[in-house]
């Protein structure tokens, strides 16, 4: 995809409002959206949550309600109707733009009656520790879709295709802690992270992998998704928490159905341990990308070190660096944004930096977040938020999709200014550019950008500053930039 200048782009966040518009939102923006070079958008969960109409998705109800059928109060879902689902889509292609849909598979949320269910307690920050054994109960496990009649599918989900919940609702034990089952020799799947003593448990009723039904079910269930919906791939959330043996099946059977690729990127979050994803990438066969998770941390300590940031480290134990054809580079989403989970935002005078990065650098899948190109304003527990746009990030698509082409060299050689060049390719007249970015002071650095640049005057695409730059015969200029800034250098 890097080759190709591909650029993914986030199409929503957290806070969006619940007003059922996303979809069509999507179809009006496409046209605009492939002029600015984005190539495929990455879509919330399209199918009905325990929320109905608020939820963002992530609660994962029925995964064959794609706001067709009035289950838990409503139609629609946050982000509109099926037809319209699939009509945003088809308006996607119509513009070279492909689609990515988030799928949810780890839990289900919502259920529609409980059972009995003998259980263990377990300890909330170690999942292998038994707080209260040989415990019976009554467990919300019971998912029959009465809206949806078996339409599409007659599967209905009991406590056999669960490992665990949070919650008992009978009346001698009514309290919510991790219950994990024990019928039948249940136990937690083991090829997980291993966070918390074991991390398959991560929210709801928690679906058991190990069992065949489970695996059968979603096998049928996602041919049934890309044959309805046409969607080119897949965002997997929650991946660390789900066998890790089981994406390799899926994604397998799901491309020998479709005879396509079908990309597929899993949410695998750890920002400390870049040898962790490598691993994952390897147990699944190099089926998958993941986010780079490691970057995004490396762009948030850098916006919060006041210009002290050590520049040379940006890209040090990063994904994109170790494994560049599977790594998904972003700057933040819907997880780290303000007021959620993972909240750790780039600040905003670093954004125009690590957008250059991940637009410009040779290698990694660069994701948009959607605020970062539209704004976002929201309230959570009292805090206001307000989420301005990137001003420099239409430009940076430009310059991706116009200029960086071809081989690369990098001048990561100093604490605070760093750069690399593009030499360009004959395949894109003009292509070739020069970035140089700065966490402190402002400076310029002597950079090479090939002997088939020589004599091109070169000036800064962002205007910041206004001396134009000639190549000399040996392929060298130098380029500069201002202080806690970038610049991109294009051919006038």
């Amino acid at each position: 995809m890097s080759e190709l200048n591909g650029t993914m782009m986030q199409y929503f966040h957290w806070y969006y409002p619940a007003d059922g518009s996303l979809w069509r939102r999507v179809t009006a923006e496409v046209p605009q959206l492939a002029k600015l070079g984005i190539t495929a958008l990455w879509l919330p969960p399209a199918y009905k949550g325990p929320g109905g109409a608020n939820d963002v998705g992530y609660g994962a109800y029925d995964l064959y309600d794609l706001g067709e059928f009035d289950q838990h109060g409503t139609i629609r879902t946050k982000y509109g109707t099926k037809e319209e689902y699939t009509n945003a889509i088809a308006a996607a292609h119509a513009q070279g733009i492909q689609v990515y849909a988030d799928v949810v598979l780890n839990h289900r949320g919502g259920a529609d009656g409980k059972e009995w269910v003998r259980a263990a307690e377990v300890h909330e920050h170690d999942r292998q520790f038994v707080v209260e054994d040989e415990l019976w109960i009554e467990a919300w496990t019971r998912f029959t879709f009465p809206g949806r009649r078996g339409k599409y599918s007659d599967f209905t989900w009991s406590w056999r295709h669960f490992d665990g919940v949070n919650r008992a609702d009978n009346l001698d034990l009514e309290r919510e802690a991790i219950f994990k089952f024990l019928s039948r020799g249940k136990d937690w799947e083991k090829m997980v992270s291993g966070e918390l003593g074991n991390y398959d448990y991560l929210m709801h009723s928690d679906i058991d992998m190990n069992s065949p039904d489970v695996r059968t079910e979603l096998m049928r269930w996602g041919k049934w998704f890309l044959d309805t919906t046409h969607v080119d791939g897949f965002r997997l959330d929650a991946v660390k928490h789900i066998q890790f043996s089981f994406f390799r099946d899926f994604l397998d059977s799901v491309r020998r159905h479709t005879g396509k690729e079908v990309f597929a990127v899993g949410e695998y979050w750890n920002p400390n341990s870049v040898e962790e994803l490598i691993r994952y990438i390897e147990h699944t066969g190099q089926r998958l990308s993941l986010f780079d998770a490691p970057l995004h941390r490396r762009f948030h300590e850098a916006s919060r070190s006041g210009g002290h940031f050590d520049m040379r480290q940006i890209f040090h134990r990063t994904l994109v660096q170790s494994q560049p054809t599977r790594a998904v580079t972003l700057v933040d989403n819907h997880d780290t944004q303000p007021c959620q989970s993972l909240e750790s935002p780039v600040e905003p005078w670093f954004k125009p930096l690590a957008y250059a990065i991940i637009c410009l650098w040779r290698h990694g899948y660069p994701c948009v977040f959607y605020p970062d190109l539209y704004g976002a304003e929201y309230e959570d527990n009292g805090r206001q938020i307000v989420l301005e746009p990137v001003p420099e990030l239409p430009l940076l698509l430009r310059a991706r999709r116009q200029f960086a082409y071809g081989p690369q060299h990098s001048f990561i050689d100093h604490s605070d200014v760093i750069g690399w060049t593009r030499e360009g390719d004959d395949a894109h007249p003009g292509s070739g550019l020069a970035v140089v970015l700065s966490d402190g002071p402002g400076a310029a650095k002597w950079m090479h950008v090939g002997r088939r640049n020589a004599g091109r005057r070169f000036r800064d695409l962002l205007d910041r500053v206004p001396e134009r730059v000639t190549v000399n015969a040996d392929g060298w200029g130098e380029f500069g930039c201002e202080g806690g800034s970038v610049s991109v250098w294009g051919s006038e």
